[in-house]
């Protein structure tokens, strides 16, 4: 008896064009992550105001190197 098991094919992160607000890279994560945008939103505004915008950096350059989708 064999087992054929496939893995689930992998899923890559790319930044939404449909569900943005500035560039689509929440909506892009929310996607991959199958959360609410707004959930994505207000932790990534959340995270710049409690780490006195370091986040900015890492959202500046996710939304340079992540691809549209």
């Amino acid at each position: 008896m064999t087992n054929n098991t496939q893995a689930a094919p992998a899923k890559k992160i790319f930044r939404s064009r449909s569900d943005r607000m500035l560039t689509g890279v929440c909506g892009g994560w929310a996607d991959y992550l199958n959360v609410d945008p707004s959930m994505v939103r207000i932790a990534a505004v959340a995270g710049a105001v409690l780490s006195a915008g370091l986040v900015l950096p890492v959202y500046a350059a996710a939304a340079v190197l992540t691809p549209e989708d």
